[in-house]
């Protein structure tokens, strides 16, 4: 499995995870998760492979790495 497949993997877990506890936002906890727990370069290599295509990500992960790259442009 390649690095970006395992970081794939990890936020469609975490997706589905905080979908089912945070089912008001999960978008947004799956979002606050990545930014708070992943390091940098993580984070910017799901975001590469989001403006990639994305294709493997869930719908709530996709959302969540979309509203990720979003927040860190605003930051920039």
């Amino acid at each position: 499995m390649s690095t970006t497949d395992h970081l794939v993997y990890m936020a469609n877990q975490i997706a589905r995870e905080l979908g089912s506890q945070c089912r008001d936002r999960p978008v947004t906890a799956t979002r606050d998760h990545l930014r708070q727990f992943w390091d940098p370069r993580m984070r910017q290599a799901i975001v590469a492979y989001l403006d990639g295509g994305g294709e493997h990500l869930s719908d709530t992960a996709r959302d969540a790495v979309a509203l990720l790259r979003e927040t860190a442009e605003r930051a920039d």
